[in-house]
């Protein structure tokens, strides 16, 4: 990993419930296994619960706690909407339009506040279900990573038509001129897909960055249990 900026990445998946946020907490343990400290941040997450604190999102919540920095919720998650719907649509619900220079901005004040505690610290961004999720007129979540030119980890999910998702998403964040750091293979129901292996290989000749784990179905396991799925030090 490189310097201060470059100790970011971003996250993001094939699709919607890929397992990205169980993938980003077990990043951040392997990186303070490494003994490096790390955080996580949810630039925008649509499915919220009311508390007293105000929206809370439960996958923002897994990354405030798996973290080793101390950020507050709204820190780790600037934008919570309710509904567990698209953003762009969740927000025109609640009157809110979304910008990606918004984004830009709360993701940038967000890892100053977290690099303020340790400048070498790693941070991870989770995006909000696949690429090209859209947030406001003519504007996608990744136009945020464009500019602010992050590397890019992959979290493909195990399921049929799995290849096609991933080397579409691939072409995508080549074609914008961004690095595929590596990608995850995520077992996402408790079968294996057919020709589970074989599928595996195929993704290896589609994609060029390195394989950093394949995660087995594990919906209730501890994140220090699985853990060890992964190694960071492939990180491209």
């Amino acid at each position: 990993m490189g310097d201060v900026m470059q100790q970011a990445y971003f996250i993001t998946g094939t699709d919607t419930d890929v397992g990205k946020t169980f993938v980003t907490c077990l990043l951040l343990e392997n990186i303070k296994r490494s003994g490096r400290n790390c955080f996580g941040l949810k630039p925008i997450a649509a499915g919220a619960i009311v508390t007293k604190e105000g929206l809370m999102n439960d996958d923002a919540q897994a990354l405030l706690r798996q973290g080793s920095v101390a950020l507050e919720y709204h820190d780790v998650n600037p934008i919570c909407l309710q509904p567990a719907i698209a953003p762009h649509i969740a927000a025109s619900l609640a009157g809110i339009q979304l910008r990606v220079s918004d984004l830009v901005a709360n993701c940038r004040a967000s890892i100053k506040k977290g690099l303020m505690v340790d400048t070498k610290a790693v941070t991870l961004i989770e995006g909000a279900g696949g690429w090209h999720v859209p947030v406001g007129a003519s504007e996608f979540l990744s136009d945020m990573v464009i500019e602010l030119q992050l590397p890019v980890i992959l979290v493909i999910g195990m399921k049929l038509g799995c290849l096609n998702h991933a080397k579409l998403t691939v072409d995508a964040i080549e074609s914008s001129g961004l690095r595929l750091a590596g990608w995850v293979a995520n077992q996402v129901s408790p079968e294996k897909m057919p020709f589970f292996e074989e599928n595996i290989s195929a993704i290896k000749e589609l994609i060029y960055a390195p394989c950093l784990g394949i995660v087995p179905y594990s919906p209730s396991a501890a994140i220090s249990d699985v853990a060890h799925q992964l190694d960071i030090d492939n990180l491209n």
